[in-house]
């Protein structure tokens, strides 16, 4: 996806599809997650040519944090006030909390704007906005749209464990047309500062690690060939889910054992949902195979597209940040590669 504007340490980027967050507590020992799941919406903008700028960097570095949800949080700027956004590679196109629209100072998409006011999110509407200047580092993304969306199920979490609440989702939209690469053990975002920009980004080392092709949806999803107990499948690959889940139907279907917790799972605009565990005997991820695991179960039915869930390759669920951290898990959005160590 090539971006179609650029000025001195500015980009205005081609917009992709949307994504939805969900939020789902505590599986077995590990702390509480959000973790945001994608919706299929579309956006399109026509933006003018993309000029090249010999002044610019050529990258940009950015040290990660993980919050005790298990999440890669960045910093930003967001119309010039500080925001900590959540890395989320499920999350098509980024989004701001709704109870931080106001104080970013977020518009309306404007009345001679192409872009829709709204989108649909599992069913329901969801708005549209304008942030004038987004900045990431030295990256300066201007008149960037973003979705809306209530992430008050996460900022709950986090003042339980006593840290500070997200105020967004740094997505897709941003992650493919900076070539990123995302070291998800390091915890290092990297970002090309001119796209067109040829060669491997500098400062990642993938000796040791498998290579694993991301097969990239129209909507802006990240796949990988997968098998779950020697099952064909394919595992959307998500920095934003704090652990590895499977959909509830296909686990049945493999005649696995569920074991009952007194967890649930919520998405935005869906119901709360039960969230059960199965033992995994091997999860493999392209020549990764991982030995007896015990997976998170829910319902994805409205989350992922029920033909997504079916078929002989069908979507069995997400690739989430517990594997892609013991993994050394890297995601080069330039590449649409997967690495993970074996």
């Amino acid at each position: 996806m090539k971006p179609l504007s650029r000025k001195t340490k500015h980009a205005i980027l081609r917009r992709v599809q949307c994504s939805a967050g969900s939020f789902i507590p505590k599986l077995l020992s590990l702390l509480v997650a959000t973790l945001f799941a994608a919706a299929e919406i579309g956006v399109a903008a026509t933006k003018a040519p993309r000029v090249a700028d010999a002044s610019s960097p050529r990258f940009e570095a950015l040290p990660l944090t993980r919050s005790r949800q298990n999440h890669l949080l960045v910093r930003a700027f967001i119309n010039g006030k500080p925001a900590l956004l959540g890395v989320d590679s499920g999350a098509p196109i980024s989004a701001i909390a709704l109870d931080r629209r106001a104080h970013f100072g977020l518009t309306g998409i404007p009345g001679s704007s192409t872009l829709p006011a709204r989108l649909q999110i599992n069913g329901a509407f969801n708005n549209v906005a304008i942030v004038h200047n987004f900045r990431i580092g030295a990256l300066n993304l201007v008149e960037e749209p973003v979705v809306v969306v209530d992430l008050s199920d996460s900022g709950r979490t986090a003042r339980l464990l006593h840290e500070q609440e997200i105020d967004g989702i740094l997505g897709a939209d941003i992650l493919f047309p900076t070539g990123a690469v995302l070291d998800c053990q390091k915890q290092m975002l990297i970002l090309k500062m001119d796209p067109g920009l040829p060669g491997k980004t500098p400062g990642t080392d993938y000796r040791g690690l498998g290579s694993v092709p991301i097969r990239v949806s129209q909507t802006y999803n990240l796949y990988v060939d997968a098998a779950i107990n020697g099952e064909p499948a394919r595992l959307m690959v998500d920095t934003g889910a704090f652990a590895t889940l499977l959909h509830r139907g296909f686990v049945r279907r493999l005649h696995v054992a569920l074991r009952k917790t007194p967890y649930s799972s919520s998405a935005v605009n869906l119901k709360r949902r039960g969230v059960e565990i199965a033992w995994i005997r091997r999860l493999s991820v392209g020549s990764v195979d991982i030995m007896g695991k015990d997976v998170g179960v829910v319902d994805m039915e409205g989350l992922i597209h029920g033909d997504l869930l079916r078929g002989s390759q069908p979507v069995a669920g997400l690739l989430g940040a517990e594997i892609l951290k013991s993994h050394h898990g890297i995601i080069d959005f330039g590449n649409r590669t997967l690495y993970l160590k074996k």
